[in-house]
């Protein structure tokens, strides 16, 4: 098989990948691991900024988005019992959008069907090969058969367990990591949200979070020890440790119900450079990973989306500029979202070795929070997403 554009991994940033180019008339192939209902199984992020908002309507995958997400104009943050508002519209001119991970792959996968896009499933041993020449190729194993193909390009959008980025050379690639010292325990049920916003609170006994995915579907996070079992969180538990971490007028309001699904994550940050080798570019998790409390994953994924979608469109217009500074764009905005995901993070989780003068300093890096317009317009620019 011949393609232009051979992209490993099905998940939102390859299929958007290859929705973008398959509409501008740049062929593609998809390799997905494993099946499509897996694909669509896994619980994520929920809250897309307005630059991602627009990409997804510029790749015709929207419509749904846009009748069914929520447009957010901020949030709130909580601290001592005392919770403020940061109004994200007001202070930018921008909002977000409310819609689940799951929602942008389930409409991207219905996109890529109309076009008869290839997305090949199951596709295992998947392997890229002479990526430092100028035809590279892939081969993988379907059906208990090896299958090659060859192809311009190799988009690495396998996330960070994927097979793309071990392909740089151990002397060319450079990580740099941040783990942190507790996870995200995580529930997803049908009851209403607790506000019509997003609530990130700050409490003595750890990080909480109230978000949500529709009018009946709410999303809920408490910060907890990574080594904390799952069994021990039932649901009765859980909803008893998020009332006592959110403002109380808050905690009077929470409508509980049995949990549809339980995780519990760690909070890692973590960058890989360079984001291109030879005929392979890195995307998404292959190459970054952000502690969630920024909401940034999903949307650096698809800042990446655009940043390489606008260089083979250059490139296949005999322009390789926009090839050659892939890796130096995308890594820019990277590092930008990395930072502000580790503020929000240290900003509002405790940790086991804090000191009286680390919890007073955080204390009043949110007091300053709540009465600084300069503050809040930052945190709110950096929200919304900063320009691609």
């Amino acid at each position: 098989m011949r393609t232009q554009v051979c992209i490993i991994g099905g998940g939102p940033s390859g299929l958007l990948l290859s929705q973008l180019l398959h509409l501008n008339g740049i062929d593609t192939v998809v390799l997905e691991q494993r099946s499509r209902d897996y694909v669509l199984s896994r619980i994520r992020a929920g809250v897309l900024e307005w630059g991602s908002v627009e990409v997804l309507r510029d790749a015709k995958v929207g419509a749904r988005m846009d009748a069914e997400g929520f447009a957010h104009d901020g949030v709130y943050l909580s601290a001592q019992n005392q919770e403020f508002h940061i109004d994200f519209k007001e202070l930018t001119g921008k909002q977000v959008m409310i819609y689940g991970q799951t929602e942008v792959t389930a409409d991207l996968y219905e996109a890529r069907e109309k076009l008869d896009g290839v997305v090949i499933h199951d596709a295992q041993g998947v392997t890229p090969n002479d990526l430092e020449t100028d035809a590279p190729y892939v081969t993988y194993i379907k059906d208990g058969t090896e299958q090659r193909i060859d192809c311009d390009f190799v988009a690495g959008c396998d996330g960070f367990h994927g097979v793309s980025r071990g392909c740089i050379p151990t002397n060319v690639l450079k990580e740099f990591e941040r783990v942190y010292p507790f996870g995200w325990l995580g529930i997803l049920s049908q009851t209403p949200p607790a506000r019509d916003e997003l609530i990130y609170a700050q409490h003595e006994r750890g990080f909480a979070l109230c978000s949500m995915r529709n009018a009946n579907l709410s999303r809920y996070y408490l910060q907890t020890p990574l080594d904390d079992p799952l069994e021990k969180w039932t649901d009765q538990k859980f909803w008893d440790e998020l009332r006592k971490r959110v403002p109380d007028e808050v905690a009077d309001t929470i409508v509980t119900g049995p949990s549809i699904e339980k995780s519990l994550a760690p909070l890692r940050s973590f960058v890989a450079e360079p984001m291109r080798w030879g005929r392979l570019f890195l995307v998404g998790d292959a190459a970054h990973i952000v502690p969630p409390t920024g909401a940034k994953g999903l949307n650096l994924a698809v800042s990446d989306v655009h940043y390489l979608y606008q260089g083979l469109l250059q490139h296949y217009g005999g322009d390789d500029d926009g090839l050659e500074l892939y890796s130096e764009r995308a890594l820019a905005r990277v590092w930008k979202s990395e930072r502000f995901s580790w503020s929000m993070t240290t900003l509002l989780h405790r940790t086991p070795d804090q000191s009286p003068f680390d919890k007073r300093i955080q204390e009043s890096e949110l007091a300053y929070l709540a009465s600084s317009r300069a503050a809040q317009t930052a945190l709110a620019e950096n929200y919304i997403g900063l320009p691609f």
